[in-house]
Parts: structure tokens; sequence; C-alpha cells
């Protein structure tokens, strides 16, 4: 039962990154005037995506304090844990 519950945190958090990552590249291709693609692709090739994972982690704050509102602190911790993941490859694409 706990670990179905930080799964569920852990799957809202890795959902969250993403969406946050689409909506950092969309914006940034709205501002700059091209298309979300060429952005991606920019930041892959200047080495520099691991920006867009940190800034896509933002809307896990969401999701963390949402959750622990509700008293749901199990699926606050799997949030918690995807942020964590999140970061870890953020500091691998960086260093490496």
């Amino acid at each position: 039962m706990i670990g179905k519950e930080i799964l569920i945190g852990a799957i809202t958090g890795f959902i969250c990154n993403g969406l946050g990552v689409l909506i950092c590249v969309s914006i940034i291709a709205y501002l700059q005037g091209g298309q979300v693609e060429q952005t991606l692709r920019f930041y892959n090739e200047t080495g520099n995506l691991w920006m867009l994972i940190t800034l896509g982690a933002l809307p896990n704050l969401l999701a963390f304090f949402g959750f622990l509102r509700l008293k749901r602190d199990y699926r606050a911790r799997g949030v918690l844990l995807a942020t964590f993941v999140a970061a870890i490859t953020a500091y691998l694409i960086y260093f490496f």
C-alpha cells in the first residue's frame, strides 16, 4: 500500500517534470520566434539540456505541496523522489 502511494507520487512527479520541460521549451520558442523542435535541438546540441530539465522540475513544487495539503504524505515523497531523479539526471548531463 505504501509502495503504491509512492509510485503514484513518482509518476505524478515525472509527468509534472515532463510538462514543465514542454512549457519551458514552448515559452522560449515563442519568445525567440522559433519552433519547439528547433529550440529543443539547440539546447541539446549546445549541451544546455540540463537547464531545461531543472526548470521543468518547478511544477513538482505544486504537486508536492498539493499532496501535503491533501494529507497524502507518501505521494509527496514520490514527487520528491522524481525531483531527485531529475536533479541527478541534470547533474550527469552537465558534468558528462
